[in-house]
């Protein structure tokens, strides 16, 4: 599965892996989203983050949230 990553303007450290590129599923009270990259289905995911664990949500809820550490 390519997974696609995307950041959110109403809460800018908010990111969310989604499994289409619209990112459809998306929670709308972090909207507007923007998408900023994606992973395709041989490589891992940034940061160390398991990509079982992110397939799985996806699955599931059609998302994955995570935040990034303020620097």
């Amino acid at each position: 599965m390519r997974l696609y990553i995307f950041k959110s303007d109403a809460k800018r450290e908010l990111r969310a892996f989604a499994g289409d590129v619209a990112g459809s599923k998306l929670p709308e009270q972090f909207r507007p989203w923007h998408l900023v990259g994606a992973v395709s289905p041989d490589k891992d995911p940034p940061y160390n983050l398991s990509r079982n664990e992110i397939e799985r949500a996806i699955g599931a809820c059609g998302f994955q949230l995570w935040r990034m550490k303020p620097t």
